[in-house]
């Protein structure tokens, strides 16, 4: 009796053709991350090379001692390894930090200098002021400098000023953020129906005007409006109302985040 002839299943079998799936899906998602990846040449190369001396598996030795040490091995070498290697790593991003940090410092010193000469020169003291803060430098102007009440177009007399402002943002690349602030009698008018719309529309006023002067990149700017919620004086005078309305130009500090705070 002839015996019947079994089929032979040709090729791989089924379970291979998901796993191969599977691992060509996982190499094309770390090709995409690779090629989405930005490497700098010189770490790079600096993880390459530790690599070929084995630092990194012999630079972070484990907290038990080795039982059974070679003739040639040398315990303290690998604690020397480890710290060449991180040194070589971060210190050059830290130098370079620290003299941007330093640098950036020294513009603001100089800015805030020019800025109150100029105050001195055309005895403005009594109605703008520049100071530092943690932020950066902060140039504070009185309302009856740039603006007539419960109006936000800038003034003839106050445009020389922003202009001096324009000049010196456009030597260095620091963000700047102006703040609009009033007192807190409330206004209630066509155009503004609160001291919000007013707070705004003069900060953006002063920004308008600055980027009309001259060509400066607008992502730079932000427009905050306060209304009445950051008093400098207590708002029970008419000298205090008249402290309290006012706008503001900070200068950030390198690094600083371009937010409304």
């Amino acid at each position: 009796m002839k015996r019947p002839n079994k089929k032979v299943k040709k090729g791989a079998p089924a379970w291979m053709t998901t796993f191969s799936d599977m691992m060509t899906l996982i190499l094309v998602f770390f090709i995409l991350l690779f090629s989405m990846s930005q490497i700098d040449a010189a770490r790079f190369n600096a993880v390459a090379e530790s690599f070929r001396n084995r630092m990194i598996f012999t630079g972070f030795p484990s907290n038990l001692d080795m039982d059974n040490p070679t003739e040639n091995s040398n315990p303290n070498q690998n604690d020397e390894g480890a710290t060449d290697f991180k040194n070589n790593l971060f210190d050059e991003d830290v130098e370079d930090i620290d003299e941007s940090t330093e640098g950036n410092e020294e513009e603001l010193d100089e800015l805030l200098e020019e800025v109150e000469g100029y105050l001195e020169q055309n005895d403005l003291e009594n109605v703008i002021s520049a100071n530092r803060t943690d932020q950066g430098v902060v140039l504070v102007l009185q309302e009856r400098v740039l603006f007539e009440t419960a109006e936000a177009d800038v003034k003839a007399e106050g445009e020389p000023f922003l202009e001096k402002v324009a000049l010196l943002l456009e030597n260095i690349p620091n963000e700047v953020r102006v703040e609009g602030h009033t007192d807190n009698r409330p206004i209630s008018t066509s155009v503004y129906p609160s001291n919000w719309e007013l707070s705004g529309a003069r900060a953006s006023s002063v920004i308008r005007l600055i980027l009309e002067q001259h060509d400066l990149d607008q992502e730079r700017f932000i427009s905050v409006g306060y209304g009445d919620t950051r008093p400098i004086a207590p708002n029970d005078s008419v000298e205090n109302w008249r402290k309290n309305r006012r706008v503001e130009i900070v200068i950030l500090e390198l690094g600083q985040e371009l937010t409304s705070e």
